[in-house]
C-alpha cells in the first residue's frame, strides 16, 4: 500500500474516492476542523480525461475556498460561449462570459481535468487530510457509531460518517440502491493538442465553442493559458443501437462527422483514437442517505455531459454538507459534537432536488442538441430569437448553491418547438417539409 500520510486513531469522517468530487468534499469538511481521511483505490492520485468547464456557481466556492486564483493561473477565461450548427456552422447564440461574470459575481472558467484534481489535492494536504492510496472498498456496514467499511484486503475502517464518492460505478450505490447505469448509446472522443496543431483550422481561440448537429456535437476551447486546445466529439453509436457491445469505435466517429461543417472535420483526425467514453448516467433517486453512510457527486447523481456541471454538482455537495455541519456546530453546547443526522438530513434535502433537475435538465439539452429535420430548423430558429443577455435560462444553475429547498431558485420556463417560425435570409417565413427541407 502506498500512504500519503500515515493514519493515526479514528477519523472523523472516512471519504471513499479520490477524485474531483472525494478530494473537495475531504478539504471543505477538513476545512471546518474535521479530521478526514481519504480511501483512493488507485496507487496514486489522479484525474484522467482533458478539458472541464466550470461555471460561477463552481469559481463562488472555489474563491470561499481560496482557491479561485490559482485556478486562474492553470486555467482560461474565455470571453464566449458559442453554440453554432455543425452542419453550416452558423451562430445559433452566444453568452457573453464578460458580462456573465458581471451577472453573477464570478467567472465561467475552462481547466484540465486534472489541474483542477491537483488544485483540490494540493488543498488537502495543507489541510492535514490523510490521503491513503491503494485501498479498494469492497463493502459498506452500519454501525451503532457511524459506519464501517470494509477493504479488500480483509480490513476494516470506522468513522461517524462515511461519505461515498466513488463514482459513476459507486459500490455504495450498488449495494445500498442496487438501480443500474442507463445507457444513452451516445459516445465521446477526448484530445488535447498544443494550439499550434489547431491554428489553421478556423477555430475561436478565446471562446467555448459548441457545433451541435443530427446526433452529434463538437465542443471546442482553449486550455492551460491558451497553449493548449480541448476539443470532445459526440456521437450517437449506430452499433449501441444495434446492440453490439463493440461501439463507439472509430469508424463510427468518422462516418457520423462526414457532412458536418470544415472546422468540425478538420478537428476529428485529431481525437484520441485509443480511449472512448461511453456516456451513461443513472436515473434520479430521493435517498442518499443511508444511516451514516452518504452518496455523493457521481455515486448520488451521475449526469449526461451536456450541462457540463457533473463535477461542479460534486463540488458543491462538499461545500453544502461542510456548510451544514459547521452550522450546527456552531449551535452545538461546549465540548459536544453536532448532530450528523441533522446534517445529512439538511444535505439530503436541498441537493436531491437541485440535481434532479440537473440530471433531467442535461438528458433533455442532448437531446435539443443532437435534432434533425424539420426539429433541428425550429431549434435554430428558437436559439437565434434569445437575447445574448437573457439569463433566464442560467440563474437556476449559475447562481448561488442553495442551502435549504426555500433558496432553490425557479426552473426557467422551456420554449415549445412548435412554437418557432422559421424563415428565409430575407425574413419571409418558410415551410418546412417532412425531412426538414425548407
Amino acid at each position: 500500500m502506498n500512504p500519503e500520510s500515515i493514519p493515526v486513531g479514528r477519523p472523523d469522517v472516512l471519504v471513499v474516492g479520490g477524485g474531483i468530487g472525494g478530494l473537495s468534499s475531504a478539504y471543505a469538511l477538513a476545512h471546518q476542523g474535521l479530521r478526514v481521511r481519504v480511501l483512493e483505490r488507485a496507487k496514486e492520485f489522479g484525474e484522467v480525461g482533458a478539458g472541464l468547464q466550470i461555471a460561477p456557481n463552481c469559481t463562488r466556492i472555489l474563491a470561499e475556498y481560496g482557491l479561485l486564483e490559482e485556478a486562474r493561473t492553470l486555467g482560461v477565461v474565455p470571453e464566449n460561449m458559442v453554440m453554432r450548427d455543425a452542419l453550416d456552422s452558423r451562430e445559433l447564440t452566444r453568452l457573453d462570459l464578460h458580462d456573465l461574470e458581471r451577472h453573477y459575481g464570478h467567472p465561467y472558467m475552462v481547466i484540465h481535468r486534472s489541474d483542477l484534481h491537483g488544485i483540490f489535492l494540493r488543498a488537502c494536504r495543507r489541510a492535514g487530510v490523510e490521503l491513503l492510496t491503494d485501498r479498494t472498498v469492497v463493502d459498506y456496514e452500519h454501525t451503532d457509531g457511524g459506519a464501517l467499511i470494509r477493504l479488500e484486503d480483509g480490513s476494516t475502517e470506522e468513522a461517524p460518517l462515511v461519505v461515498a464518492a466513488d463514482g459513476l460505478h459507486s459500490v455504495a450505490r450498488r449495494k445500498l440502491v442496487g438501480d443500474d447505469v442507463v445507457s444513452s448509446d451516445y459516445v465521446a472522443y477526448r484530445a488535447a493538442v498544443p494550439i499550434e496543431q489547431v491554428r489553421d483550422n478556423g477555430i475561436a481561440e478565446k471562446d467555448v465553442t459548441v457545433h451541435v448537429g443530427p446526433r452529434c456535437h463538437f465542443v471546442q476551447y482553449a486550455l492551460r493559458g491558451g497553449d493548449m486546445f480541448n476539443q470532445v466529439a459526440v456521437f450517437e453509436s449506430p452499433k449501441a443501437l444495434a446492440g453490439r457491445d463493440d461501439w463507439g469505435t472509430p469508424d463510427e466517429l468518422d462516418a457520423t462527422f462526414e457532412r458536418t461543417c470544415d472546422t468540425v472535420r478538420k478537428g476529428i483526425p485529431l481525437m484520441w483514437r485509443d480511449r472512448w467514453w461511453q456516456m451513461l448516467d443513472r436515473d434520479p433517486i430521493e435517498t442518499w442517505v443511508h444511516g451514516r453512510i452518504a452518496l455523493l457527486g457521481d455515486a448520488a447523481h451521475p449526469p449526461l455531459q451536456y450541462m457540463a456541471q457533473g463535477a461542479i454538482m460534486a463540488i458543491e455537495d462538499g461545500w453544502v454538507l461542510a456548510r451544514h455541519y459547521a452550522r450546527l456546530a456552531e449551535a452545538a453546547p461546549g465540548g459536544t459534537r453536532p448532530d450528523w443526522d441533522a446534517a445529512l438530513t439538511a444535505y439530503e434535502a436541498v441537493r436531491v432536488e437541485h440535481c434532479r433537475r440537473v440530471q433531467t435538465t442535461a438528458r433533455a439539452w442532448g437531446e435539443l442538441w443532437h435534432l434533425d429535420g424539420d426539429p433541428r430548423h425550429r431549434r435554430n430558429a428558437i436559439m437565434r430569437a434569445r437575447d445574448t443577455y437573457d439569463y433566464s435560462f442560467t440563474d437556476w444553475v449559475y447562481g448561488p448553491t442553495a442551502l435549504t429547498p426555500d433558496e432553490e431558485p425557479e426552473m426557467f420556463t422551456p420554449i415549445p418547438l412548435s412554437s418557432a417560425v422559421v424563415e428565409d435570409s430575407e425574413g419571409e417565413p418558410l415551410t418546412v417539409t417532412g425531412n426538414g427541407t425548407p
